[in-house]
């Protein structure tokens, strides 16, 4: 197998890993349904007895309210009451001295006393008994709950401080201020986690997770019935049990995995069969085809991402129409429909209404496609996502009314495509990032290299007049054939705008840089073919100084192909006639042109050098021109490796003798006045 073909195998193979890897694995409902719409499907019955489950919204808010009655644990160490008063009375015996002091004395102990039996806990678990409005806690001593307290009664470190100020007189104040008190204040209440759990799961444990049962039998809903939040209820707990009695085992698993595979891998088959009977070149081309097969794998993979995280949401969230606009941009616009159908197939299998999802992504691919041939302008990105969102926004108020009326076309849905919308900004940075990494060339790339006001035409234009000059004449005609025949215009336009860069090397050996003076009048045939012969190879190495892409530097090395210098070939075939020639010494290194856009450089070049041979420029010389230099590629199998057919050369044709009738149009001569 060849390396081409080896390539081909590893695309195929990781995009088939990546995508089964992230292909979404949980069991899907056999419905889908919505609460305020309408049913879809046909009478439905209980095949079991099953309890109706509460939402997890009503839960929560009972869980919540109940867990606000919780009164939690605290375990009470009555030594450190005792202890920390004994330390006052030890400390600071000196007081009683005199009456004032003493009566301080006699008042700390009293109040110490007091709030210990208050109960001190720490200040962080204070303030959350506080913030969660807990009415009160139970108080544990030696493994037996002593009793309750209510929060307002407690008092944390600071507030016992407070608590003993506030009481005091200001002549207490004044002694106590002295005494540190904080050194004798301490939590005598602990938190006790493991109790206050206990409880709390015991409370939890009382709630009821059913509102009622469901019979084997009983009807469930029918077909055109309104989901109700109450019939909503009921069909979640339905799919919940139905799951659960039907658990997979490992071997299901295994076969919805191999029936996964087979999808994606025929969906794969298709595509690589599409692209290499309308499209060899891109899928012999391990760039373009990696450059597909990662927008494809991308895309899908964040559709499953999005789903799974979303879930309903999950499917307008996706900003699929990247994938058609940044491979539009790239590549032809029947493979960014082709890429993009296969995705839209794989995305299908993951999202909640298929259907749904197939008709919208289609209707803006197309939308996307159309309106992003070629990004030249900001403004452009622009116009399309604003009619990719009027798209998104039509179809789906299309879809929703086929089922049901005006009142159910969801808002929310609208927001969501709105963010889709918004994710379509990022792919200018995109596309700058893919041209960067995969050496494509986009319009806007094209554009800013056929400024000429850039520094290599200034040179060219000063060193090389003539040249620039038939490059500008060259890019014209070149156009205009282009956009006869669905070519790319601002490519071709590039291209023959550097075609001839090489000839700043030796610029006055060409004729139409020449003064009156010609070197080649001193050198023998064969030496003058070959400067002129080198100045592809030097037009090749300017564009590798300058960094210049390679599909700009094709232009260069196939504007000539692997012609002759026929003036210098024919000359010395002349004066040698019984000399065997080696042709080589007169021939372009080439290639030939490879591509339409190639093909038309090359007869422009020719065609516009030859007409300022003419010695008089009407339709019919122009034509027998165009047409002699035209049928000579022809014949000397120029064109043979370009995609152009007949009726392309026919139009090309035309559209150069229209042109050059416009650039070389006769001009009435002004009858001069005779004065009386």
């Amino acid at each position: 197998m060849s390396r081409i073909g080896l390539l081909q195998l590893a695309y195929f193979v990781g995009a088939i890993a990546l995508i089964l890897y992230f292909f979404p694995r949980e069991e899907k409902s056999e419905y889908v349904f919505q609460e305020g719409k309408p049913w879809k499907y046909g009478l439905l019955t209980a095949s079991f007895d099953f309890p109706i489950y509460k939402s997890e919204e009503q839960l929560k808010h009972e869980q919540d309210s109940i867990i606000k009655t919780l009164r939690p644990f605290f375990t009470e160490e009555p030594r450190v009451g005792t202890e920390q008063i004994n330390n006052f009375k030890r400390e600071h015996q000196d007081m009683l001295q005199n009456a004032e002091s003493a009566d301080a004395y006699r008042y700390v102990l009293g109040a110490l006393s007091e709030v210990y039996k208050k109960g001190i806990i720490d200040t962080d678990t204070y303030n959350m008994l506080i913030h969660n409005e807990t009415p009160g806690i139970r108080i544990v001593s030696r493994n037996t709950v002593k009793g309750e307290s209510e929060v307002s009664q407690l008092l944390s470190l600071r507030s016992a401080y407070e608590y003993i100020m506030a009481h005091a007189t200001a002549q207490q104040q004044n002694i106590l201020n002295s005494c540190n008190l904080n050194n004798y204040l301490t939590e005598n209440l602990t938190y006790d986690s493991l109790k206050s759990q206990n409880a709390r799961f015991e409370l939890l444990q009382r709630i009821p997770s059913s509102i009622g049962m469901v019979q084997k039998g009983e009807k469930i809903i029918n077909r055109g019935d309104i989901v109700t939040p109450h019939t909503y209820l009921i069909l979640k707990s339905f799919e919940t049990m139905n799951q659960r009695n039907n658990t997979r085992t490992q071997q299901q698993d295994m076969i919805i995995m191999l029936g996964q595979g087979i999808v994606i891998i025929c969906l794969l088959i298709f595509l690589y069969r599409y692209l290499a009977i309308f499209y060899p070149r891109t899928f012999n081309d391990p760039k373009k085809l990696a450059f597909v097969m990662i927008m494809i794998t991308g895309t899908t993979v964040i559709c499953y991402l999005l789903c799974g995280m979303f879930t309903t949401s999950g499917m307008y969230l996706v900003p699929f129409a990247i994938l058609p606009i940044t491979i539009v941009v790239f590549l032809k616009k029947s493979i960014a429909l082709i890429s993009s159908l296969i995705s839209i197939l794989l995305c299908a299998f993951a999202v909640p209404y298929p259907l749904e999802f197939i008709f919208l992504q289609m209707a803006v691919t197309v939308t996307a496609i159309n309106n992003m041939k070629e990004l030249v302008r900001r403004s452009q990105l622009l116009r399309c996502v604003i009619l990719i969102f009027l798209t998104y926004c039509f179809t789906y108020t299309g879809y929703t009314l086929i089922f049901e009326d005006w009142t159910k076309l969801d808002p929310q849905l609208f927001f969501y495509l709105g963010i889709n919308c918004g994710l379509l900004f990022f792919t200018y940075l995109l596309i700058y990032l893919l041209e960067k990494v995969f050496g494509f060339v986009s319009t806007v790339t094209l554009v800013e290299l056929s400024d000429i006001n850039l520094p290599i035409f200034r040179q060219l234009s000063e060193t090389c007049p003539g040249t620039f000059q038939h490059s500008m004449q060259v890019s014209n005609l070149a156009t205009e054939a282009a956009d006869c025949i669905g070519a790319q215009a601002q490519l071709v336009r590039t291209g023959a705008l550097y075609h001839d860069i090489g000839k700043m090397a030796n610029p006055a050996f060409f004729t139409e840089n020449q003064n009156g003076v010609n070197p080649h009048n001193s050198l023998p045939y064969e030496e003058s073919a070959q400067i002129v012969i080198n100045h592809v190879k030097d037009g090749v190495k300017i564009a590798e100084k300058l960094n210049l892409p390679q599909t700009i530097t094709d232009f260069i090395k196939t504007h000539h192909g692997r012609s002759k210098a026929k003036y210098f070939y024919n000359s010395y075939v002349n004066e040698h006639p019984d000399e065997e020639v080696n042709e080589e010494l007169f021939t372009y290194p080439g290639p030939n042109p490879f591509t339409k856009e190639q093909a038309i450089l090359m007869m422009a070049d020719a065609v516009e050098a030859a007409s300022r041979s003419l010695k008089e420029y009407n339709e019919e010389n122009i034509s027998k021109l165009v047409n002699a230099i035209i049928d000579s590629q022809i014949s000397d199998g120029l064109l043979n490796n370009s995609p152009i057919s007949f009726r392309d050369i026919c139009d090309i044709k035309k559209a150069f003798i229209e042109k050059l009738k416009t650039m070389y149009h006769t001009r009435i001569s002004y009858p001069e006045l005779h004065k009386k």
